[in-house]
């Protein structure tokens, strides 16, 4: 049985007159009436947007459309930077070599002002070099190297031919010594661990270790074939391990001879894929098999020939992965895509050729 105690009215009215400052009545009801408006619909929801590639090309109308106001300075500042100085981009041959001219005035290296001069056996990558500049609205646009990526490159392996020259080779064992330590790190011989029932698997019921595997084989037994004869490349970060491992001793010797060897076209060349791509295995078969050098397999006309498209994918193979499971991030995968593909089609431009001499086809200066 419960008992309730329940204190007379006379005890609680003082406790209530006396009571604190913070002391509240607790009310039931709110205090402001709540206002009622009329429901009024807004309609459908609009239609998602689709996308388009009405940005890149508004881009381009602004460059080339707008290209003659933006020759001519309007308000008198940097008048020289803001006025596209040329009309006409063309390529000469000269004594040689093939030149790059701005109307009448022959390219020049930004640093050592010394003529930009081509072997004749790289007309393409003339033809590509003088259209870089032909796309150019102002002079200031050339002092921004990724407006032309191309003559930055072009000049990074005249840099290397001049320290040649100079009997210093210093810049050559110092790209010798930073690529190396992509061979050690190298994302093509970075394998997903061993295959689980969990594993997600592509419509060829492949895992991300199979086609990680399969890339690095296609790549590996190039190399070793036509490349490095007799040389054993092995994985450097495999199953669950959490530090790389380094190659057999002997390995890195050999590729290093390999790399000292390669011409100034070919090691710029080989740089750039290098950085691009973060794989040196990746970047030493692109350069092998479209140079024109020393460094430049004969391969068979009947062997496909491993092209931009080919060491793209193979370069980014975990990112394919991802992005096929969750989706792109806008801005970033889709310029990544078209920035790593760019950075490839210039090596080829610049380490390919036709090993003749092409000056025929050009005007001579």
């Amino acid at each position: 049985m419960i008992k309730i105690h329940v204190q007379p009215c006379s005890r609680l009215l003082p406790r209530l007159a006396n009571g604190t400052r913070n002391s509240r009545f607790l009310h039931l009801s709110a205090a402001r009436p709540a206002r009622v408006y009329p429901e009024v619909g807004a309609g459908p929801p609009p239609d998602p947007p689709t996308p388009s590639d009405s940005r890149y090309l508004a881009r381009e109308a602004r460059r080339h459309g707008a290209g003659a106001a933006e020759r001519v300075s309007t308000d008198g500042t940097n008048s020289v930077l803001k006025k596209r100085f040329w009309q006409t981009v063309s390529v000469r041959s000269v004594n040689g070599a093939l030149e790059i001219y701005l109307d009448e005035r022959p390219l020049k290296h930004p640093r050592s002002k010394k003529v930009i001069r081509l072997p004749t056996s790289k007309p393409i990558l003339a033809f590509a070099l003088a259209q870089e500049w032909d796309r150019l609205t102002s002079a200031q646009q050339a002092t921004k190297d990724h407006l032309v990526p191309l003559t930055s490159l072009v000049c990074r392996a005249l840099d290397i031919e001049a320290d040649d020259r100079s009997s210093l080779g210093k810049m050559r064992s110092d790209i010798a010594t930073s690529l190396l330590k992509y061979l050690d790190t190298d994302s093509l011989l970075c394998w997903a661990p061993p295959t689980s029932e969990v594993d997600v698997r592509n419509d060829a019921n492949e895992t991300l270790r199979d086609v990680q595997k399969r890339a690095a084989s296609e790549t590996v037994s190039f190399l070793i074939t036509h490349v490095w004869p007799g040389v054993t490349i092995e994985p450097v970060l495999d199953g669950h391990s959490l530090s790389p491992r380094k190659q057999a001793p002997g390995v890195r010797e050999i590729v290093q001879g390999w790399i000292e060897g390669l011409s100034w076209w070919e090691l710029a060349g080989l740089e750039r894929a290098v950085l691009a791509g973060k794989s040196f295995l990746i970047a030493a078969r692109l350069v092998a098999q479209w140079s024109e050098d020393s460094a430049g397999i004969r391969a068979p006309v009947s062997e496909r020939a491993f092209g931009i498209e080919d060491a793209a994918e193979a370069a980014s193979i975990e990112v394919d992965w991802q992005t096929d499971q969750w989706g792109e991030v806008e801005d970033a995968h889709d310029v990544n895509y078209e920035d790593l593909r760019r950075q490839l089609g210039s090596v080829v431009l610049l380490v390919s050729g036709t090993r003749e001499d092409a000056s025929a086809i050009f005007k001579f200066g």
